[in-house]
């Protein structure tokens, strides 16, 4: 039977062996529902990448640049990493380059993995059908906050992992911890979160809409898949 690991931070990605298996790239707030927005809304295709200097490159080559750190879109930069602006922003047929302090990392650090992909409660049924239909083993790699582990990505992994579970078997307690927490908060997420640290950093920031908006499962049917370099919609 196939396998369902749960990494809760990308300082231990070191312990998981990726080759040969799907990873789900995890960043709620807000990396990776973005990613989805964006591509749901109409961008052709988005580039992740480490830095702010490799960003600004890419603008230089045509890319619209998208860049985030600490919650804040960078100076100098139109948009960061929330997914209602990418809603709202009129990006139709835009390449993207994208970099955010923590979900763009964790996506590199994953590069040895066999496919790649980006998960979100926004596309949690689209991921679920994509990860089911798929051969492979998977790892679900949350991104957490600055290499600390956190609780909103850690209740996706939980929410993915349980819907998978008739098919995949759970090989290590990180994916049974993680079912456990979602199964126990699943009938108020927003409630949970609440109380999370990363809730009240990016609560400061006055973007409580986002945040919302990002718990909200289901709102989109498209799986983003990393194909040489780039997130495009998987077909």
């Amino acid at each position: 039977m196939r396998t369902i690991e749960v990494c809760l931070s990308p300082a231990l990605m070191g312990s998981y062996q990726l080759q040969g298996k799907t990873a789900v790239i995890i960043d709620v707030l807000r990396a990776t529902s973005a990613m989805v927005a964006a591509l749901a809304s109409g961008v052709q295709a988005i580039r992740p990448v480490a830095t702010v200097e490799e960003c600004t490159g890419w603008v230089q080559q045509g890319y619209i640049g998208a860049a985030e750190r600490g919650g804040e879109v960078v100076a100098g930069f139109p948009i960061g990493n929330s997914p209602l602006a990418f809603m709202r922003a009129g990006f139709e047929n835009a390449l993207v380059a994208l970099t955010t302090t923590n979900g763009t990392k964790a996506m590199h650090m994953a590069q040895s993995a066999e496919i790649i992909v980006a998960g979100a409660f926004l596309n949690l049924d689209a991921v679920t059908r994509f990860l089911m239909d798929s051969s492979h083993s998977v790892v679900l790699v949350c991104a957490g906050w600055k290499d600390n582990f956190n609780l909103e990505d850690t209740l996706f992994a939980g929410a993915l992992a349980d819907a998978l579970r008739p098919h995949f078997s759970p090989a290590c307690d990180a994916t049974l911890a993680a079912m456990a927490m979602y199964n126990h908060h699943a009938s108020d997420l927003m409630g949970a979160i609440e109380q999370s640290a990363h809730f009240k950093r990016l609560a400061k920031l006055g973007i409580e809409e986002d945040i919302r908006f990002c718990m909200q499962p289901n709102q989109f049917d498209l799986v983003p898949i990393l194909k040489e370099g780039l997130l495009v919609p998987h077909r």
